[in-house]
């Protein structure tokens, strides 16, 4: 879903009031999507041109709210108000569908929510070996200690490392058995391997 950024309008400068702009996003080099933007004091005003299912293109225009929080040390930063019916949640990325809402209201969910427990030991496990200073990949050996790091650091981030990289290995096993019994399966016998 193509994502619109309040963190990155401000940061770009793009949230003064009275300002007009248009945004592109793009797919391997080339346009595919564009929206006009006008700004005001509280809100944003969003111009697109939308089709659901291959249908006729619709005209979209409609307010988004603003809202500003102070910032811990100093400043102002900005907040969407999704603008689906019934929602108004303050969320700083909308996402674009027949209109541009939260992720709560299209039931989006983290990357890291769809996986499996094993791709995630895996994923942990790698986080680890790169702040050891090791080579990617839970089939590398493993590498020493890093110049500076406390033994009892070390020994917590290996025992760590550890423990993922078994269970992501333990899902690997789970996988080649499954397609084992599965090709055992079709092969009507055998040993399948």
């Amino acid at each position: 879903m193509r994502t619109l950024d309040v963190r990155r309008l401000q940061r770009d400068g793009l949230l003064q009031p009275g300002r007009a702009f248009g945004w592109q996003w793009t797919g391997n080099g080339e346009e595919v999507a564009s929206i006009q933007i006008r700004t005001d004091v509280d809100r944003v005003m969003l111009r697109y041109r939308s089709r659901n299912n291959g249908g006729e293109w619709q005209p979209m225009e409609y307010p988004v709210t603003l809202e500003w929080t102070s910032c811990y040390l100093g400043g102002r930063r900005a907040w969407f108000r999704c603008p689906a019916t019934g929602c108004g949640r303050r969320v700083a990325i909308l996402y674009g569908g027949s209109i541009f809402a939260c992720r709560h209201c299209y039931r989006l969910v983290y990357a890291s929510q769809r996986e499996a427990e094993d791709d995630r030991a895996r994923r942990r496990a790698e986080k680890i070996r790169r702040r050891l200073g090791w080579p990617a990949g839970i089939a590398n050996p493993d590498g020493g200690k890093p110049k500076g790091m406390h033994w009892r650091t070390f020994a917590r981030l290996t025992a760590a490392h550890d423990a993922c990289a078994d269970a992501s290995l333990a899902g690997i096993v789970r996988w080649l058995e499954s397609m084992k019994r599965r090709q055992h399966g079709v092969r009507g016998g055998g040993d399948g391997w």
